[in-house]
């Protein structure tokens, strides 16, 4: 494993031979190491970004919603006229 010098980041070593295998503890502390990494790069977003992130999931998910009620309507009446309604 390489140290990257920019930001600190810890990243696969490129060439084919390995030096040394890292036992258990050690790959744990790395991945450890490299998610406390990635999390210092998330960047929260502004209260007007997360209301706009909403508004869009939720009109997305009433789409979905939408259009799976229609097939399934279409289908049901598929079925009625393929089946017949017993009496």
């Amino acid at each position: 494993m390489v140290q990257d010098e920019p930001n600190g980041e810890v990243v696969a070593a490129g060439g084919t031979a390995r030096e040394k295998k890292l036992n258990f503890f050690q790959r744990i502390a790395l991945f450890i190491r490299q998610v406390i990494a990635e999390l210092r790069k998330v960047v929260t977003p502004t209260r007007q970004e997360l209301l706009k992130f909403t508004g869009v999931v939720l009109a997305f998910v009433v789409v979905v919603m939408a259009f799976v009620y229609g097939l399934d309507l279409l289908f049901t009446w598929v079925v009625e006229v393929v089946f017949g309604v017993p009496a």
